[in-house]
């Protein structure tokens, strides 16, 4: 028999449900409401303490304030601030000339450089295919003096001295070019747009070992590094070594297209976001390649080049010769672009292997020291394939598991 429940019991009992009702509503609103406020507080101590900087500086800084270069350097300040290593802010000029980069296309006179320790210099490291630097007869190992009669010994940065080598096209940049032999030339260069791509050398060494430069890991990489490997294997090439040193690794996806061909079926890389949950960000399938394998790799090797690196050694056993890696184990945001033409990115995640595993701030540790002396680390750039000791140790070691087969 069932019992019936009086008018008061259910009156009660819905008193009951509504009160606890509101007290959770309550909890979590008061909850919501302290974060708003807590964020709103934080906000409003920023704007203030930026308001009193501006008009203390307005109020009496003598030089002209350019408010582009302000504005550009208050966002490149928020983004050092918020505690992740690689969270990076680009001005607008900056992301047009990272994006042509990722397409692996150009313009300006068409070379790559470094500054060179010795001279001061900008040593030329990388000359691209039909560009004005090609055409001009310039050569990797000259040097560049003076870029607009500003001298290169006076730009210690990189990323400024390849900045000042692009340009729109049609444009015009003048060159102090120093060539190998140290015969000085002036150059008037037009830019124009040329090919970069991430392959940079795929050749046959010691007979039967197939070496491949990957530079970087970009848009192109995937299908460029397939057709360097398959023609080597064509070759003859019984073993393979890809070099990875200075291959800082921005595209993700670029890399674990590569490693895909390179190993069998199985998870090549996870993300790990910030509340733990783990995303795989990859199934490689059937397709490897049977023969043995070396990744070169230094302390610049960092990112997708890490990923690609360990891919390879968990899942198809490959060597790594070398020096530990960078340590760059993470996930950066797609481009967040904004009104006036600047983009950021921030860490969005942890890389995690198939293995579950990190290499994050540790780096990789190589199965083969080949660490550079001295002396061999200030000749780093006058080697050549046949004379550069770290891809002769990496070929040997290439080489020798090979014949282990």
């Amino acid at each position: 028999m069932s019992k019936k429940i009086s008018l008061g019991v259910a009156a009660t009992i819905a008193i009951i449900a509504m009160a606890v009702t509101f007290s959770l509503t309550m909890v979590v609103s008061m909850k919501m409401f302290n974060t708003t406020v807590s964020s709103v507080k934080n906000k409003e101590r920023q704007y203030n303490k930026l308001s009193e900087i501006d008009r203390f500086v307005r109020a009496g800084e003598y030089f002209t304030i350019d408010e582009d270069t302000l504005n550009d350097r208050l966002a490149a300040g928020y983004m050092n601030g918020i505690n992740d290593k690689y969270a990076v802010y680009y001005t607008a000029k900056e992301y047009s000339e990272k994006q042509s980069v990722e397409k692996g296309t150009l313009t300006g006179i068409g070379v790559a450089v470094v500054n060179d320790t010795s001279s001061g210099y900008a040593r030329i490291i990388r000359l691209y295919d039909n560009s004005p630097a090609a055409e001009a007869g310039m050569q990797v190992g000259g040097f560049i003096t003076a870029i607009n009669d500003e001298s290169t010994r006076n730009i210690t940065s990189t990323a400024r001295l390849t900045s000042k080598l692009l340009g729109e096209e049609g444009t015009t940049t003048t060159i102090t070019y120093l060539t190998p032999d140290r015969q000085e030339q002036q150059l008037n260069l037009v830019h124009s747009n040329y090919k970069t791509p991430s392959i940079y050398t795929r050749q046959m060494v010691a007979d039967t070992c197939g070496y491949i430069r990957i530079d970087a890991f970009t848009s192109g990489t995937a299908s460029e590094f397939k057709a360097a490997v398959d023609e080597l294997l064509q070759q003859g090439a019984n073993s393979l070594v890809f070099d990875l040193r200075d291959n800082t690794g921005e595209n993700l996806n670029a890399a674990l297209v590569a490693a895909d061909y390179c190993v069998p079926s199985g998870e090549i890389a996870k993300q790990q976001d910030r509340d733990g949950n783990v995303t795989v960000l990859r199934m490689s399938d059937e397709t490897e390649i049977n023969v043995p394998i070396v990744c070169l790799v230094n302390g610049s090797t960092a990112g997708s080049a890490e990923l690609f690196a360990n891919a390879l050694r968990k899942m198809a056993g490959a060597t790594l010769v070398g020096t530990k890696t960078a340590g760059k184990g993470v996930v950066l945001s797609d481009a967040q672009s904004f009104s006036d033409g600047s983009a950021a990115y921030i860490t969005v995640g942890l890389l995690l292997d198939n293995e579950d595993q990190t290499w994050n701030e540790e780096g990789l540790r190589p199965d083969i020291d080949a660490a550079l002396s001295v002396d061999e680390q200030n000749a780093y750039y006058d080697y050549t394939l046949d004379t550069d000791p770290q891809i002769s140790k990496a070929v040997n070691a290439a080489t020798a598991l090979a014949g282990q087969n």
